[in-house]
């Protein structure tokens, strides 16, 4: 999988590359990265990439004619118009970094690391011409309800989020599957050791608390059924500290999760006992 980025920061990724799962990914040709910095593709002496607004207002507009000439550099076509999905160039996504963008989830980040290349154009200031997102972007893209300076830390988060889900990037497989949002409901089915399939992974849910040596720290005690070696019971504990977490932080992902008829009789437990 290769990562294009379009960027007047390129020396942004320089450490984002350098360490961690991205580094060994890229060390071991898992992934690619290219990163392309916008002035480079300006013709002034100035270098210039942006200028004020049409109807006037605060800040400044990255220029269409840069970025078009960055992407027709990597062999980013303008799109027919009117343009639907099915027009999207195979296995590769362009997108945009934006604020007014479809928020990002672990299953896009999913769908992302499927693909053989994802373009990512990094806005700054009060953001790129929109013919740009019209004529070369297969979609916006949001990390996050909030307002950041640049595209580039939201880049960063999606290249992270998709690069450690292809095979091999993390090294164990599995691992991957067990964390917050890890495995797609449509995955969730076979029993084991008599605990259903969404009660080993996340299923939609936030992870599980972790614990490590030593067993206690400042007075505060790793739980007992971690340390008792009853797997069936630690993975029933782990789901029910699943629920709680989710309950209490995101219950908004209640709705679209996983759920077997024991663990809503859990949640309703759990709920009935928080409100007295």
């Amino acid at each position: 999988m290769r990562f294009e980025i379009v960027t007047i920061f390129p020396e942004f990724f320089s450490s984002i590359f350098e360490h961690g799962i991205l580094r060994r990914a890229l060390a071991e040709g898992l992934v690619e990265a290219g990163v392309h910095d916008l002035r480079n593709f300006t013709h002034d002496r100035h270098r210039t990439v942006d200028d004020r607004p049409f109807g006037g207002g605060e800040g400044m507009v990255l220029k269409p004619e840069p970025l078009a000439e960055a992407l027709g550099s990597l062999g980013v076509e303008p799109k027919p118009i009117p343009w639907t999905a099915e027009d999207a160039a195979p296995r590769t996504r362009v997108i945009l970094l934006s604020a007014q963008g479809r928020p990002f989830t672990q299953a896009l980040a999913r769908e992302l690391a499927a693909l053989d290349r994802v373009v990512l154009v990094c806005g700054r200031y009060e953001g790129v011409d929109e013919r740009i997102n019209q004529l070369y972007c297969d979609m916006e893209l949001s990390i996050g309800d909030y307002v950041l300076s640049g595209g580039e830390l939201a880049a960063a988060v999606v290249i992270d989020a998709a690069a450690r889900l292809i095979p091999g990037a993390l090294g164990n497989e599995a691992s991957g599957e067990f964390e917050s949002f890890g495995i797609p409901d449509a995955e969730i089915s076979t029993d084991v050791e008599g605990v259903p399939r969404s009660q080993h992974g996340a299923g939609g849910l936030l992870d599980y608390p972790h614990y490590t040596r030593p067993a206690e720290f400042a007075g505060l005690r790793a739980p007992d059924v971690l340390l008792n070696g009853d797997h069936l019971q630690i993975r029933r504990w782990r789901r029910e500290q699943q629920l709680r977490k989710t309950l209490a932080n995101r219950p908004d992902l209640l709705e679209n999760a996983a759920l077997s008829k024991e663990d809503r009789k859990l949640l309703e437990a759990i709920r009935e006992a928080s409100a007295t």
